[in-house]
């Protein structure tokens, strides 16, 4: 054991708290799920709306649902990590949680979000923008912009699934701006 080392704790501790939600919510048949870790229409006086729109993000529909997010988390996220730290990457999934659980309850009353999705397309935008150096624009993001959005884009209004598309592009726009804003704030410095 002394060679394992936690070597992204906050992607790491995403990770097992994702699994422990996913857990526990086949354990209640779903109640748990539903009341902390999905975001929908439900009353402004209810505290735990609030704490939805942030949670939606460490709840998962089932195993495939999990395994999809997770790996790209796992990829993407720990160089991320390193690179910005864990501080500065949580206030980016932070940032991205609020913004599309607000959206998903202001626009899709009828639906419920739930899923990293919206984290891991932040943080494929910001991996694209690793690289940019002297304000220019990376190619790299560029085609990851064009590829990655727009299949989100197509998905959107050709096929019908039970994936919520608006918001990978949300987590998408959450990930550039912020990386344009880690950018901006080393020039500052």
């Amino acid at each position: 054991m002394k060679r394992l080392q936690y070597n992204s704790p906050l992607i790491l501790s995403f990770f097992i708290i994702s699994f422990i939600a996913l857990v526990l919510g086949y354990f209640t048949n779903g109640q748990i799920t539903h009341t902390f870790f999905s975001v929908y229409r439900a009353s402004l006086f209810d505290p735990f709306t609030y704490i939805r729109f942030f949670g939606h993000v460490l709840g998962h529909a089932d195993l495939n649902h999990f395994l999809g997010n997770m790996l790209l988390l796992l990829v993407v996220g720990p160089p991320l990590e390193e690179r910005y730290g864990s501080k500065t990457l949580f206030v980016g999934i932070l940032f991205t949680a609020l913004v599309s659980g607000i959206l998903q309850f202001v626009f899709f009353p009828h639906t419920i979000l739930l899923g990293a999705s919206s984290v891991v397309f932040m943080l494929i935008m910001l991996a694209s923008l690793s690289g940019m150096k002297g304000g220019k624009i990376p190619l790299t993001m560029i085609l990851v912009a064009v590829l990655y959005l727009g299949q989100e884009v197509y998905a959107m209004f050709f096929i019908r699934d039970h994936v919520a598309n608006f918001m990978h592009i949300v987590g998408g726009v959450c990930g550039t701006a912020f990386g344009f804003a880690m950018v901006k704030g080393k020039r500052n410095h």
